[in-house]
């Protein structure tokens, strides 16, 4: 009988995770990082121990290693979001910039003070700039101060960090390739980095939510898996293909992903694929790990290891005193953070898989990483006794000017609404350019070497790309030069007599950029002098439809935001007041009801219940949308707006019991929504002007506008076009006012 060959990858497997199963278990059982774990059960099954039997072929695992160092940046991704990034603040922003190039900074002196060639230090550097976010949390958890004021800051520090992090990826691997620090390769690494991450951001945002809530019915646990992997292995190749690392396209989609609604249980599907192939990169990791090496090189260890502990600690404090912190959550933030983790294992494989480093680096980077692990919650403990002693230090001056600089950074906190606005046109402007320079260059560099290569080279085959091209960036081109961005802000600081010199700059700095755009364009398609005189031209267009552009526009706006905000929609659903997910009951006041003659302001259905009154029939009267002020009295029929649970629980309130009091529906009175179009009566006036409540006698009790939902909008919010209005009224006439909405839009 023939016996069967095992393929050594499945033993290797085998071995590799039968390892780090008995070791994972032991080190859960002492309470210390499966890291860790992992690493040394990497040790153990690896070429430089040989007491236990040892994997056949490394280089097979690698490739396993590679998945994992994908789908661990794929989850990191899930759980990063944009708009984290966005919430974290500037104090957090600060804090980790200072604190990344400050230990670049040190990392890279010290490896030159050691005797290592340039390119060590510098990775060196990078392996020391950035903190494990899993070792401390499980830190805070163990010792309670997850809920201290400086843990939102480590926090936010740490998803800095991991965008910061991939940015490093991108340029590490630019300045090993290239073997030497040109500044200008580095600038066009940067601006390659910036508009590959807002074109894939842009273009994921608007078509994946879209896709995935089309295809929700047929959506179970496995076809979400397999899709959701599908577009991480996707993305890696596309990254791959345009020069970056498949770790930044699976971070990528990662992100996208974690803008939807299926985030978390996206997340919760791939953690066992995570932790799979996770625990065969790390295992991975400690296979290269030689005890001889860091025999011969043990003194780098101390030295890295005391640079790492004290060096992140002073950085940080710095960084985070710099951005207006006080003195005892910057010395916490600092000690809190003085470690490295997983991302300095990625940093430092990248060296050794690009042949750039020595074969020392590594293992010093490992052992660093064990021992700073095992310090680090002893450095949040010694924080609060090391303020206290620096408070004995330091000159009372100092100190005084300390508190000073903190009160000021954090009174001036509240951006005034200039500084608001002018963020927001810069975020715009940026948006709006890297799409249109984006559409030029996939056009030139894709789209017009297929045309030609399906159709003659001639004349006709460049116009015919250069007509497509203009036409994809035609709304783009009109938001950039003919919108006015947030016009009722600008109205306003123009009537303020405010800034008036630099908003007609601003006006005038976006036509100029619209026009080189176009000029960019047609530059790679005919001769400068025609792209000028047709760049003049197509302006003139814009203008002249300006209207169907702005339509255009909108819409695409709206799909954007809406799939944006989508996850926090949904997320926030179930306790939104009305009028979302909601409906309209009835119920009748009795008699023997304690709280008879109590103005609604004091019984406060609305905060206690999220519950809306619409209208009280009393008698022969009724009144429509009651104002605070207004009592109830025996045998009043009240008709209330709320979902299932929001009208159960208001239900005991009354003391009305679930088989009894049921709702009915008004007739008269009803809950109505509609879309207010570009040619409505109603555009750019307050619900107060447009006298939207007498017409309906009714309510406005919410307003979804550009993806945001408000709850009982005030009288002066300005409607604009595709804004979704919910009213209560009266029912003929908010049919009425919904058909005049319908035959604008047609």
């Amino acid at each position: 009988m023939q016996q069967l060959h095992l393929p050594h990858l499945i033993t290797d497997l085998g071995l590799i995770l039968g390892a780090a199963a008995i070791v994972t278990i032991l080190f859960k059982w002492l309470k210390q990082p499966l890291v860790l774990g992992y690493l040394i059960a990497g040790f153990l099954v690896g070429p430089h121990f040989t007491l236990f039997p040892t994997v056949a072929e490394a280089a097979n695992i690698q490739v396993w290693a590679e998945i994992g160092v994908i789908f661990l940046l794929f989850s990191l991704g899930l759980e990063f979001s944009f708009k984290k990034l966005l919430k974290v603040g500037a104090s957090a922003s600060v804090t980790a910039i200072v604190e990344v190039a400050g230990m670049l900074l040190i990392g890279y002196v010290t490896g030159r003070l050691m005797g290592w060639s340039s390119m060590d230090s510098i990775f060196l550097g990078g392996v020391l700039s950035i903190s494990s976010t899993t070792i401390i949390i499980r830190a805070f958890e163990e010792l309670g101060v997850k809920g201290h004021k400086f843990a939102g800051l480590v926090f936010g520090i740490l998803i800095v960090e991991d965008l910061v992090a991939i940015v490093l990826l991108v340029l590490l691997s630019t300045l090993a390739v290239s073997k030497q620090f040109a500044g200008l390769d580095m600038i066009m690494s940067v601006a390659k980095l910036v508009l590959f991450l807002v074109l894939w951001f842009f273009s994921g945002i608007f078509f994946l939510p879209t896709l995935l809530r089309r295809a929700r019915k047929f959506m179970n646990d496995e076809t979400l898996l397999i899709t959701s992997l599908a577009l991480c292995i996707m993305m890696v190749w596309l990254a791959t293909a345009v020069g970056f690392s498949p770790a930044l396209g699976a971070f990528i989609m990662g992100s996208i992903l974690a803008e939807t609604i299926y985030a978390e249980k996206i997340e919760h599907l791939v953690k066992g694929v995570k932790d799979l192939f996770g625990a065969v990169f790390f295992v991975s990791v400690g296979m290269l790990f030689d005890p001889a090496m860091l025999v011969a090189h043990w003194m780098p260890v101390v030295v890295i290891t005391f640079v790492t502990l004290f060096g992140k600690a002073f950085s940080t404090s710095v960084g985070a005193l710099v951005s207006g912190q006080t003195l005892k959550s910057s010395i916490q933030s600092g000690m809190s953070l003085s470690q490295i983790g997983e991302f300095s294992f990625i940093i430092a494989t990248l060296g050794v898989t690009l042949k750039v480093t020595s074969d020392f680096l590594y293992p010093i980077a490992v052992a660093v990483s064990a021992i700073t692990t095992f310090t680090t919650p002893y450095m949040i403990r010694l924080a609060e006794p090391l303020y206290k002693k620096a408070t004995t230090i330091l000159p009372a001056s100092w100190q005084s000017a300390i508190n000073r600089y903190s009160n000021r950074a954090q009174n001036n906190g509240n951006s005034t609404e200039w500084q608001l606005y002018v963020r927001s046109y810069f975020l715009n402007t940026l948006l709006l350019t890297t799409i249109t320079a984006a559409i030029v260059l996939l056009s030139s560099g894709y789209l017009l070497p297929f045309i030609r290569t399906r159709l003659h080279n001639d004349v006709t085959t460049t116009i015919t790309g250069a007509v497509v091209t203009m036409l994809l960036m035609a709304p783009f081109l009109w938001a950039l030069a003919i919108r006015q961005h947030q016009r009722d802000e600008i109205q306003e600081f123009w009537k303020q007599n405010k800034s008036r010199g630099l908003l007609t700059l601003f006006v005038g700095f976006r036509i100029l950029l619209a026009v080189f755009l176009i000029g960019f364009l047609l530059d790679r398609f005919f001769s400068p002098q025609v792209a000028m005189i047709v760049s003049v031209m197509i302006i003139a267009i814009l203008i002249a439809f300006s209207r169907k552009m702005q339509e255009f526009y909108f819409r695409i706006q709206k799909r954007f935001l809406d799939n944006y905000n989508e996850r926090e929609l949904e997320k926030n659903a179930n306790n939104a007041l009305a009028p979302w997910d909601a409906h309209m009951a009835t119920f009748e006041i009795m008699p023997d009801w304690d709280k008879i003659g109590v103005p609604l302001k004091e019984l406060a259905w609305r905060e206690k219940y999220g519950v809306n009154v619409a209208m009280i029939e009393r008698g022969n009267r009724t009144i429509n949308t009651p104002t605070r002020t207004e009592q109830l009295f025996p045998h009043d029929v009240i008709a209330v707006i709320g979902t299932d649970e929001q009208i159960d629980l208001f239900r005991k309130e009354l003391d009305i019991p679930n088989n009894a009091g049921k709702e009915k529906k008004k007739s008269e009175v009803v809950l109505e929504h509609f879309v207010v179009h570009l040619d409505s009566e109603l555009v750019n006036k307050s619900i107060r002007v447009s006298a939207i409540r007498e017409r309906t006698r009714g309510i406005v009790v919410g307003v979804e506008s550009a993806g945001k939902r408000i709850i009982n909008p005030e009288s002066n919010y300005i409607i604009q076009p595709g804004d979704t209005l919910w009213i209560v009224g009266d029912k003929l006439r908010l049919l009425s006012i919904k058909k005049t909405e319908e035959q604008v839009q047609k």
